[in-house]
């Protein structure tokens, strides 16, 4: 064979150039679809984002929800199943998951550092915030909530399966363990006692906070007193989100705790119940407005039985009283 035969061999076509064209525009028309899904900057992503990114292989979402079974029913398609009870809380001690169980957990769910996790989960994602506080805790860097959660998602009618995923699994390893996002009862009781200038703020239901009820409806009673720490404002949870349980835009929360005398100009702690619901406080206080807060996870439940502490109760409702 002549070199002019395999130049002319080599030589293109009108259909080589067609061909070069479509794969030139197929090319671009991937690099577009990519670059018009980067992973958002900010602590949330859409539920529009997330459809676009269910195959995104630096993605891995993470269900945290309270209702048993709503995960093993249906959830978004790819999701893990990280169970609050079980597996961000230890077993035996009231505390967090301990920094090995939790290095295990990421690992078995494929988190790598470089991954993205979305989070999301039912009752507006209380439980989910819990999570992201517990992965701030740890120093996971890339964390985001699903705005809005799994009602969103639902009422939106986006893809659900009952698929539990196998992901490849990693081994993760926490850099450092951030203690600064906790409250304790002393740091409680100093604000309680003037000992401290930071703002408490209780997120609980007005009912709970005066001392009319010692728990939410349907859910058990945890504290032998009722009314709230001394000096906490009232920001209920609920008045950071829409209607469709996506947070307000950060104007409307820095006007709604400002109203309330939280501007972020002294550190805060979060508190409700159990830890759950402010960790939901937590998240837009901390991620969305940049203050710098702790969340009291100990909350009523502790503070509300420790022996010599003071508490405010409008009410004046006791407990086992006839």
């Amino acid at each position: 064979m002549t070199a002019a035969l395999r130049f002319h061999r080599h030589l293109p076509t009108w259909r080589d150039g067609l061909y070069a064209l479509a794969l030139g525009a197929a090319i671009a028309l991937c690099g577009t679809a990519f670059a018009a899904t980067p992973v958002p900057q900010g602590p949330l992503v859409t539920t529009d984002w997330l459809a676009q990114n269910l195959d995104n292989a630096k993605v891995r979402v993470i269900e945290v929800s309270v209702n048993p079974g709503l995960y093993e029913r249906s959830h978004v398609p790819g999701a893990v199943n990280f169970s609050w009870h079980s597996d961000l809380n230890d077993k035996v001690r009231r505390d967090i998951v301990g920094k090995e169980a939790f290095e295990a957990l990421l690992s078995k769910a494929g988190v790598a550092p470089d991954t993205t996790v979305v989070l999301y989960g039912d009752t507006s994602n209380w439980f989910a915030a819990w999570g992201a506080w517990v992965f701030d805790i740890y120093g996971v860097k890339d964390v985001k909530l699903l705005d809005g959660g799994r009602k969103k998602w639902e009422a939106e009618n986006r893809p659900l399966n009952n698929r539990v995923p196998e992901p490849v699994a990693t081994t993760y390893r926490v850099a450092s363990v951030n203690t600064q996002l906790r409250a304790r009862l002393s740091d409680a009781l100093a604000v309680a006692e003037g000992r401290s200038d930071a703002r408490l703020v209780d997120i609980r239901s007005a009912d709970e906070y005066t001392g009319k009820v010692f728990a939410p409806a349907g859910v058990p009673e945890l504290s032998v007193r009722a009314g709230h720490i001394p000096g906490a404002a009232n920001v209920p949870w609920g008045q950071a989100v829409r209607e469709d349980g996506t947070f307000k835009s950060a104007e409307e929360l820095k006007k709604l705790y400002a109203a309330a005398g939280i501007d972020g100009s002294k550190p805060i702690i979060t508190y409700c119940r159990i830890g759950e619901r402010s960790s939901h406080t937590w998240f837009a206080l901390s991620k969305i407005l940049g203050y710098e807060v702790r969340n009291y996870d100990g909350s009523w439940t502790e503070y509300g039985n420790a022996v010599g502490v003071p508490i405010t109760n409008p009410a004046g409702t006791l407990w086992a009283a006839k």
